[in-house]
């Protein structure tokens, strides 16, 4: 049995609320509210950055096992890094002071957290000299954001924060169950930051031309192709993962997506045929990469929405594009 032991956030301090997006956008505060689902979310200034915010994150788990006892870290978060080609893992395992522990990361970008709980489950069950592992995440994505850009309009509730769990055998709350995880690569070239990588490297060009923010290829082609699937898929991965654990979709207590536009979250809902209040919206954060499931749960232990029994689904898709989702069982109050 593969358990989450306990579960930690942190946010930078600075907020943008929906009137200050407004005035960024042009785009009506109460359209951002209850469109964009967004009443305020957190940015990160100068000093902080993904792999800073993820360290903060992890700290409060240090309290309940011995930094020396932690075998693994693994970084799950946004791509969008302090450094271009460089891995935050072993910053991150060196400032937590986690020696014994080696540190890699994975990446699928929106929907690494499910992907994470799977990997962290498979490692601790295959590998019996493994015992605790951190997963770790920062996000600092509103900082590639170009607002005058309307091509990444529905990108507008991008957002900075850390988060992170501890895995063991014992003494967690909640038991990983099943994951179901779906790709369809025919996306993989819609959403991208243009500029930066080998195929445009940076350059005066690219800096004058706006071309190191994230930037949709051709939205209404992608909106096409995208919009008869997306939810859909969510509603498969979901659907897969329960059944593949035992259970079925009415037996969900509640559901942990990414943050989406408000349309879309209650579209996910009804094809699942959950309520509002079987689910955790993200309104007062916005979009964190591949932390908001995880921020979900946290939130909902935080609050105390859930109890013993109850089924728990962490459901996330990123760009390129993955869906994915792992079931939860909560085994301890």
């Amino acid at each position: 049995m593969i358990q989450i032991v306990k579960t930690s956030t942190y946010f930078p301090p600075e907020v943008e609320t929906a009137r200050l997006l407004e005035e960024k956008t042009g785009i009506p505060e109460n359209v951002i509210k209850e469109k964009f689902g967004l009443y305020e979310k957190h940015v990160a200034d100068s000093s902080m950055h993904a792999s800073d915010m993820a360290i903060s994150a992890a700290l409060p788990l240090l309290e309940v096992v011995d930094p020396l006892n932690i075998d693994v870290v693994i970084y799950f978060g946004s791509p969008f890094k302090d450094y271009g080609v460089w891995s935050s893992a072993p910053k991150i395992q060196y400032e937590l002071g986690t020696k014994n522990a080696y540190a890699f990361e994975i990446m699928n970008v929106s929907s690494c957290f499910p992907i994470a709980l799977k990997v962290a489950k498979d490692m601790l069950t295959s590998d019996r000299t493994i015992n605790h592992i951190l997963l770790v995440g920062g996000c600092k994505e509103s900082q590639i954001i170009d607002y005058q850009n309307p091509r990444s309009r529905f990108m507008f509730n991008f957002a900075d924060g850390g988060a992170a769990a501890l895995l063991s055998r014992d003494n967690g709350k909640f038991e990983i169950l099943e994951s179901s995880i779906y790709t369809d690569g025919s996306f993989h070239d819609d959403i991208r930051v243009p500029a930066g990588g080998s195929v445009l490297p940076a350059s005066h060009e690219t800096v004058e031309e706006n071309l190191h923010f994230i930037d949709v290829k051709d939205p209404a082609d992608m909106k096409e192709r995208l919009d008869p699937v997306s939810v859909a898929n969510f509603v498969k991965v979901v659907k897969e993962s329960v059944e593949k654990s035992g259970y079925t979709l009415h037996d969900i207590d509640m559901l942990l997506p990414l943050h989406t536009k408000k349309s879309m979250f209650n579209q996910i809902l009804n094809g699942l045929e959950l309520s509002e209040d079987k689910a955790i919206y993200l309104d007062h954060h916005g979009h964190m990469s591949s932390l908001d499931p995880l921020v979900g749960l946290d939130f909902a232990e935080a609050d105390q929405k859930l109890k013993k029994g109850n089924i728990v689904v962490t459901v996330s898709a990123g760009t390129g594009y993955t869906w994915a989702a792992t079931t939860l069982i909560k085994i301890r109050d």
